[in-house]
């Protein structure tokens, strides 16, 4: 982090520092005008989206743009634009809170109203010219102009760096020439500005700010799709189209800067969406279950379909800590620069590459969140669940795609220990003090013998802790093995990525019932303390798991023995009969038919 935000928690700082004991935020702390916000937005949804969910899904013409524009009119759009630009200048985390409630719109249109709000309108926020957000963002805000970002190429999915597209300065210097073709454009269909990334010369990689009705610029069909078959997905296509010079957006060869900042907090929003995606299908399968009975009692009674149940709601736990926790990290941040310096703009960019890996946890463990918890609502609804007429067959189609989304969650998880090791390589992180610490401490003896302390927090929090030095080891031998050929070892990378989002799930969702407990009752305490320790279970079962493969794939015979018996130490839970936690968190979600931590 530089000096202008150096009080702000740097990213992956939480690996190597004590564990935290406080969230900078979590759904615990909206304000009210952030409830305001959300009942607008719900209101838009309940009155507006839903009625059209036929339509939408059919893909009428004018309508998922016409709500957009609709949603324009309510300030919905402007949650991220400057004041002076037309909009509310309002958090990240106010942002997010937005992206959160939108999912009950459903998978098509939240898609929709994501690519606009994020990926569309956001590289121009931060990375436009004085001229470029005058003329943009005030009608961005409103509705007026609807947005799409192109990135993907035929050939150039994952690895957007090799893109094909280019662009060629006219010989008066007025204009680039585009050509080629960018595909699965979010909004292509209907968008009135588009953020194109092209390599000038065929060399330097750079985005552009491109105009529906630029000559030379024509759109492919529709793309048939699996689901989201209500959003608009179509290829552009550029044929010596002619782009105005000043509509460069950023530096020249620095698009890669707009592409994966951008792209970190369209990671960010896109675990919000899923959380909140997660959580309406919690309801939706709570409510099924206590209306549907099978041997004269609710299946909601039944031991299996509790387990499903209680499951959906751990994994959404943890999520959502550690969404809320990041985009609270963002906020922090870019509010700690100091507008007034003249490298300001340079700072608040760096601000959107600093949390990197969070952001690619918030995508993958939100993603693969949904996944789990849209195919256990599927399976408590049984043959119901497999038909249109119910509310879970869609979100079942459309959640596919969120894995796919805003870089593969393979991609994502070679970026999550590849952007920790650039910044252990850049000086930014301590990764090797740590190990040798953790490997010296698990050699001592007794160390993992832990005497419960009585209180549970308490003990769920040196749990977390142990875990983080089995984690912290696990990773130290890797790299101290590999070194620098750890980049080509994908599979090892791939459970490293695991164990770090497992132990930052863990981590925030301590930390958000150690703020929150101290302000409810013990009843309420109980609840939010039984979904972490469950977390935890599950969390040391994965770890467990991840680390072992990891260190088998390091080494073997007597070596190998010595080093998971030291590993396995770190693996300390207090004790809960899992069947009984369980049974316990389900029974709480269905008195009250919803997903929830702490209810006052």
């Amino acid at each position: 982090m530089s000096d202008a935000t150096m009080n702000v928690p740097a990213g992956c700082s939480w690996l190597t520092q004590e564990i935290m004991e406080s969230v900078l935020f979590s759904p615990e702390q909206i304000e009210e005008d952030q409830k305001l916000i959300l009942e607008t937005a719900l209101g838009f949804i309940e009155g507006e989206v839903t009625p059209k969910a036929d339509a939408i899904e059919h893909m009428e013409p004018g309508v998922v743009d016409g709500l957009l524009r609709a949603a324009g009119e309510l300030g919905l759009l402007s949650i991220d634009v400057p004041e002076e630009y037309g909009g509310l200048a309002e958090s990240k985390v106010t942002s997010c809170l937005v992206n959160d409630v939108m999912s009950a719109a459903g998978g098509s249109f939240n898609v929709a109203f994501g690519g606009h709000v994020g990926i569309g309108t956001l590289p121009i926020v931060h990375f436009g010219t004085e001229e470029q957000k005058e003329r943009y963002l005030p009608r961005l805000a409103s509705g007026e102009l609807l947005a799409a970002y192109a990135l993907s190429e035929p050939g150039a999915g994952s690895d957007a760096l090799s893109a094909k597209c280019t662009a060629t300065l006219s010989p008066d210097g007025k204009h680039y020439i585009l050509n080629g073709t960018k595909s699965w454009i979010t909004n292509a269909g209907f968008a009135d500005v588009f953020i194109v990334f092209s390599k000038i010369d065929g060399t330097d990689f750079t985005a552009f700010i491109v105009e529906k009705g630029t000559p030379g610029f024509s759109l492919g069909n529709e793309e048939k799709k699996m689901g989201i078959k209500g959003s608009s997905t179509r290829q552009l296509i550029f044929e010596d189209a002619p782009i105005p010079a000043e509509n460069l957006l950023g530096k020249v060869g620095k698009g890669h800067r707009i592409a994966f900042g951008i792209l970190n907090l369209g990671r960010l929003k896109l675990g919000f969406g899923c959380v909140g995606g997660s959580k309406n299908l919690i309801q939706a399968s709570v409510k099924y279950a206590n209306e549907r009975k099978q041997f004269k009692k609710p299946i909601s009674d039944f031991g299996l379909i509790r387990k499903k149940i209680a499951e959906q709601a751990i994994q959404t736990f943890g999520a959502e800590s550690l969404c809320y926790h990041t985009a609270a990290l963002f906020d922090a941040a870019i509010d700690g620069v100091d507008k007034n310096r003249a490298d300001a703009r340079e700072q608040e960019v760096k601000c959107l590459e600093e949390y990197a890996v969070e952001s690619a946890i918030a995508k993958v463990l939100g993603s693969e969140c949904l996944d789990f918890v849209v195919d256990e609502a599927v399976q408590i609804h049984g043959g119901y669940g497999f038909v249109e007429e119910y509310s879970v067959e869609r979100p079942y189609r459309d959640s596919r795609v969120n894995r796919i989304f805003e870089g593969t969650n393979e991609i994502n998880r070679m970026l999550i220990p590849g952007s920790l090791m650039k910044k252990a390589m850049k000086g930014e992180l301590d990764l090797m003090t740590p190990f040798s610490t953790v490997a010296a401490e698990l050699k001592a003896e007794g160390f993992g013998e832990v005497e419960p302390s009585g209180v549970l927090l308490d003990d769920l929090r040196t749990s977390i802790q142990m875990m983080k030095k089995g984690v912290i080891f696990a990773a130290g031998r890797a790299v101290q093995q590999h070194m620098m050929d750890l980049k080509d070892q994908q599979q090892l990378l791939g459970d490293l990525a695991d164990l770090l989002s497992a132990l930052y799930a863990m981590e925030t969702s301590y930390a958000r019932v150690r703020q929150a407990v101290a302000k409810t009752s013990a009843e309420v305490q109980k609840h939010a303390l039984e979904l972490l320790h469950a977390l935890c279970q599950d969390g040391a079962e994965m770890i467990g798991n991840r680390g072992t493969r990891l260190l088998q794939s390091l080494c073997d015979g007597g070596k190998l023995q010595t080093l998971l018996g030291r590993f396995r130490k770190c693996l300390w839970v207090p004790y809960a009969n899992p069947y009984a936690l369980r049974q316990s968190i389900a029974q709480r979600l269905i008195e009250r038919e919803k997903y929830y931590v702490v209810e006052a």
